[in-house]
């Protein structure tokens, strides 16, 4: 068994919400699942004899596993510590061992849609994984003296919205946007924290946006642009590409926790 801190073993299975209704969803070219882990449907009753009462339970522990492996990769990311196949399978009893694949796959997308990370393979001999931020990013919104969550997935969708509005955005729109995943000003979020610290603070701060006031706005309003950070780490290629596979899984369900 995997325990957490309240953070993360407080999470399960909500999580995985985007993720249940996004098996058949391709990982995007700038990351996600890496090669040889599949993506095969969850397991479910199919054979002569099986009472369809009994589907839920079989998906409902089909899912709890997959969060539990969730968890014990944010430990392992949390401790910047690599991990392989069979410290993963190690998660599972024997009897969701040839479910692995399926449950990697909807793990791989939880990690990018709701925390902003990609699980990558690192030594295919050796079956051996990391996990990075989202879109070539370095900053993740964890602090190194809490147990705290990756925020990249919420800067990700920040800098898309950016890009769709022709590289300029207001500061209501953004919010706008947000409120359709359950992430508003000044409401505490269990992954994303304080947004609105993040939004006009600290991503400043870090230069990945430019905060700027409209001009000749009375009353006083302000807009977002990419900062120099943004550009200099990632591009609008894969941003956009994160863009289609929030759009395809339907991100809102997977932030309102």
């Amino acid at each position: 068994m995997v325990f957490g801190p309240p953070e993360l073993g407080s999470m399960s299975p909500g999580v995985l919400s985007a993720s249940q209704s996004s098996q058949n969803a391709s990982p995007s070219p700038s990351g996600g699942a890496a090669g040889g882990l599949g993506q095969s449907e969850p397991p479910g009753p199919s054979g002569p004899g099986e009472a369809g009462d009994e589907e839920p339970l079989v998906e409902g522990s089909f899912h709890m596993k997959s969060a539990a492996l969730v968890v014990f990769l944010l430990l392992k990311y949390r401790n910047k510590q690599p991990t392989s196949k069979a410290e993963m399978l190690e998660v599972f009893t024997t009897e969701y061992q040839d479910d692995f694949p399926a449950m990697v796959s909807e793990a791989s997308i939880c990690l990018r849609l709701v925390f902003g990370l990609d699980v990558i393979e690192v030594d295919p001999s050796e079956h051996s994984y990391v996990l990075n931020p989202i879109l070539g990013l370095t900053w993740d919104g964890m602090l190194s003296d809490q147990w705290g969550l990756p925020k990249t997935c919420l800067l990700g969708l920040v800098l898309g919205l950016i890009l769709l509005q022709d590289g300029c955005v207001p500061e209501e729109e953004v919010w706008e946007a947000l409120g359709f995943t359950g992430v508003y000003d000044g409401q505490e979020h269990i992954v994303c924290g304080e947004p609105g610290d993040h939004l006009t603070n600290v991503w400043v701060q870090e230069g990945y946006l430019e905060r700027r006031q409209v001009a000749g706005s009375d009353p006083a309003r302000n807009e977002f642009l990419w900062g120099p950070r943004a550009y200099e780490e990632t591009n609008k290629l894969q941003v956009m590409d994160f863009l289609l596979l929030v759009g395809s899984n339907n991100l809102g369900s997977s932030l309102i926790l």
